[in-house]
């Protein structure tokens, strides 16, 4: 389920890989941000309070300008799981859901505690993170599903009538294990987003964003990316809402100059599959991040979840030298994704130099321990 232990990664392919996970995960904080402030607002109250553009810039959210929300916070700690099931191959307890679960529980001590517990050895340096502490509008679904430490399964997933993004806007990084075959990355995607959220088209819009994601991490376009995805969603029963709402991101592409009457079109973004939609579509007619993120924001659905999912996919196709530095320097908890996204690249591509079977102490294990 990882690539071949044989794998060898050249220097060139391992910058290019670090730029691409880089540019995902900050690509997303970023499209968070730029929403963040107008979640709420319909296109009409956006554009009375910024101007017939609409938002072209950061505006304050959460008393600040580039603050995130908990999609953000969620997406760190999906890396974090992610880190944490390849560090645990040295012991023989290889199963990434489990990890990932571990790692949003985690996630759920941050909403509801008030600062890191620094005795818990086992919690690693992400949740030592005191600007985590913090409830960013998490959904009602997200806080519920890791509410307990029980696992859902695809024959009985946690909230069974959750429809919206939550968890689909934390899976941008499962695309990142550019060693795994898609159809893996699909089944990890899914199993991991059952834990919250249970209707198919919330579940399976989520594999289906994490195999674009992968595509294009790989060097491919994003217009291969939805293909792939669309062939192995429709393996899965109930999938036809997903597939439905990419091929129409897929052919509004064709019509007419990109603008929110188009975003109109696939929905108000409120259920995971339109949100994925207004992403794709924003992601496939942006000319640079920049206008595709402003895009993806000024519309009547929620800005910070089709923010997120936008720059996710244009960050990972462009690298992070494209993003807007002017945004990048305001943004929340730029550190923290700059250290774990090159955690995340070190772990896929140097691993075995990192850690290994037997030894039970080492630096690694202290930010990324095998408990």
């Amino acid at each position: 389920m990882s690539a071949p232990s044989g794998a060898i990664w050249g220097r060139a392919e391992q910058q290019d890989f670090r730029s691409r996970v880089r540019g995902g995960l900050l690509g997303g904080a970023v499209g968070d941000a730029l929403g963040a402030g107008v979640a709420t607002l319909g296109l009409d109250e956006i554009q009375a309070a910024y101007g017939a553009d609409g938002v072209t810039d950061l505006v304050p959210a959460y008393g600040r300008r580039g603050a995130v929300t908990a999609s953000t916070q969620l997406t760190l700690f999906t890396v974090d799981g992610l880190i944490r099931a390849q560090v645990r191959r040295d012991i023989g307890a290889w199963h990434p859901p489990t990890d990932v679960h571990r790692a949003h529980l985690r996630w759920a001590a941050t909403q509801r505690e008030w600062g890191p517990d620094l005795r818990r050895k086992d919690n690693g340096w992400l949740a030592q993170e005191e600007w985590l502490y913090v409830r960013r509008d998490p959904t009602i679904s997200c806080l519920t599903g890791f509410g307990d430490e029980i696992m859902g399964t695809l024959d009985r997933p946690k909230n069974p009538i959750a429809r919206d993004a939550g968890a689909l806007v934390r899976s941008a990084p499962f695309g990142l294990l550019v060693g795994w075959e898609p159809q893996l990355v699909c089944q990890l995607a899914l199993e991991c987003a059952v834990q919250s959220h249970g209707t198919p088209g919330a579940y399976i819009s989520a594999g289906a964003f994490a195999v674009i994601v992968h595509e294009i991490a790989r060097g491919g376009t994003l217009e291969a990316g939805v293909e792939r995805a669309c062939v192995l969603i429709g393996r899965s029963s109930g999938h036809e809402p997903v597939t439905a709402a990419l091929r129409q991101a897929v052919e509004l592409v064709r019509r007419g100059v990109p603008g929110p009457e188009q975003i109109g079109a696939l929905g108000d973004g409120r259920t995971a599959e339109s949100a994925l939609a207004v992403a794709v579509y924003c992601a496939l007619v942006a000319e640079d991040i920049r206008q595709g993120l402003r895009l993806a924001v000024n519309h009547d659905g929620p800005s910070a979840t089709t923010g997120t999912l936008c720059g996710s996919l244009l960050g990972t196709l462009h690298g992070e030298t494209a993003l807007p530095p002017a945004w990048l320097a305001e943004l929340e908890g730029r550190p923290t994704l700059l250290e774990i996204a090159d955690d995340f690249a070190m772990e896929l591509t140097q691993g075995p130099s990192l850690h290994r079977p037997g030894v039970t102490e080492s630096g690694w294990l202290t930010r990324y321990p095998r408990g």
